[in-house]
């Protein structure tokens, strides 16, 4: 669709115009080189910290009796955990950690008004009737093995690629500079594995 000299892009426009120029792909000119997009703010996508830890058995056992952020993640499926900014906050936090086997994990953010500040958990469920010596399912988001590189939305920024960690054997931690208001997405990644269901535990607080 063409867009006349002078009209304002949005943010998801104007990012996904960016990343159509990196990769080589026509661009609207005329949109991007409009005299009003330099009151456009860009914000800067600060990059996650991580760390682990080796008290796994105390960070499970307080979930544990806390009855809160445990669930298991079955074979074949994807657990989004969706943590939207809050107003009293300028950083995410998260610490998860497994029992037995490794999990792929990854974290993006979607850029949306915020209404409700509540954690909401998605399960992007296999089929039940898949045969056992059926191949692996691939990831939802990309290779858990690689890393993922989707950028085929322009509201999504990807913060953390998703890769299997070694949640069974430490405590896997992290936190993110709020780039702005939205929601993150933790991606609790089981898609690769066509056996074994795993036990998650898991914790998401906010910092100012």
């Amino acid at each position: 669709m063409s867009r006349q000299l002078g009209s304002v892009l949005s943010l998801g426009e104007f990012g996904e115009a960016i990343r159509k120029a990196v990769r080589g792909q026509e661009v609207d000119v005329a949109a991007v080189t409009s005299t009003t997009l330099c009151a456009a703010v860009v914000p800067v996508i600060d990059a996650a910290a991580t760390w682990i830890s080796t008290e796994l058995t105390e960070f499970k056992e307080k979930l544990r009796q806390e009855k809160a952020g445990v669930m298991t993640v079955r074979r074949g499926n994807v657990v989004t955990v969706r943590v939207p900014t809050h107003p009293r906050g300028t950083c995410i936090t998260w610490d998860f950690a497994t029992d037995t086997y490794d999990l792929g994990f990854g974290v993006y953010f979607e850029w949306a008004p915020v209404t409700d500040t509540e954690i909401t958990v998605l399960v992007s469920e296999s089929s039940e009737d898949e045969e056992d010596e059926d191949a692996e399912a691939p990831p939802v988001h990309g290779d858990v093995e690689r890393g993922t590189k989707d950028f085929s939305r322009s509201d999504l920024e990807e913060i953390l690629p998703v890769y299997r960690k070694d949640s069974h054997m430490e405590v896997q931690s992290g936190s993110h500079k709020y780039p702005g208001q939205g929601v993150y997405l933790l991606k609790f990644d089981n898609s690769y594995s066509i056996w074994r269901h795993k036990t998650l535990y898991y914790q998401v607080n906010y910092s100012s």
